[in-house]
């Protein structure tokens, strides 16, 4: 990302930068026509950089400087816009070429340092968009209920008795709560082995797996835990396959009503255009 120097403030408003939203091989003829990009800037258009092309628009500078940025990126609708946008050149690039996505407010100069900074890190494109090509990226997450929320009402959260309940025996209550121990800890590794399955099932189909950051109950409710949030790269032609698969992994005894199976996608690869080939843990 670049800014502004002091000497050129006051031209800012009549300068541009080069935004890069994503390289592909120079071979790729994209149809760019109609795609907007970030708003307020010229055609989304492909810069040649040796035998790779890097996808860019000129923008106006004095929106991109980082205190630009800085204000605009923290209003959740100026983020998801420039997101969308963003995402929207990568997605018309991917529908005819293999492409390397950068991330959002990539930013140079010009069109000379933009073109060094692609030609300079050749390798690795290539190398990115020789995995990724022919593929695309489905996601898989698995919920299953939250166990805890089972007795909600009839027990207090120090686990003493309902009301009007006669008080258990010091025994009796540790019993209880050695007991409540040992069954959150069964569903935790009932839990854990539901994922490894399901995450075990599919590698099969695919040519390369990451399992992501797990989401926390404030996007999957209260009632229900993620156990498993996963990418697939999977080869382009065999999502029946896929599909299938994901639903004889629902159908498996033992994972009862309490479990869901959902596959998303297809998508860019996103999570394999930066050495996803390895599995990791992001």
């Amino acid at each position: 990302m670049t800014t502004t120097s002091s000497a050129s403030r006051a031209a800012v408003d009549t300068t541009t930068a080069v935004y890069v939203f994503a390289v592909c091989p120079r071979r790729a003829a994209p149809d760019l026509a109609g795609v907007p990009g970030q708003p307020g800037g010229g055609s989304v258009r492909l810069l040649p950089a040796g035998a790779l092309s890097a996808v860019v628009q000129e923008v106006p500078a004095g929106e991109f400087t980082e205190a630009a940025l800085h204000d605009r990126l923290s209003d959740r609708e100026e983020l998801e816009l420039c997101a969308r946008a963003h995402h929207e050149v990568v997605a018309a690039v991917a529908r005819s070429a293999a492409v390397v996505p950068l991330p959002m407010a990539t930013l140079y100069l010009d069109e000379g340092r933009a073109r060094q900074a692609v030609i300079d890190d050749a390798h690795r494109f290539v190398t990115a968009l020789d995995r990724i090509e022919g593929h695309v990226e489905w996601g898989v997450k698995v919920h299953v209920g939250n166990g805890d929320d089972a007795g909600a009402g009839t027990t207090s959260r120090t686990g003493g008795p309902p009301p009007g309940e006669k008080p258990a025996s010091g025994r009796a209550y540790l019993d209880r709560v050695r007991g409540r121990r040992q069954a959150r800890e069964n569903r935790e590794e009932a839990a854990l082995r539901i994922a490894d399955r399901v995450d075990a099932g599919l590698r099969g189909v695919a040519v390369a797996a990451r399992r992501l950051r797990l989401h926390g109950p404030e996007v999957t409710g209260k009632h229900r835990r993620q156990v498993l949030n996963a990418a697939y790269l999977v080869e382009a032609g065999r999502e029946r396959e896929l599909r299938e698969r994901v639903e004889a992994l629902g159908r498996e005894p033992g994972f009862g009503d309490g479990v869901r199976v959902e596959l998303t996608g297809p998508w860019v690869p996103y999570s394999f255009a930066e050495g996803g080939a390895a599995d990791g843990h992001d």
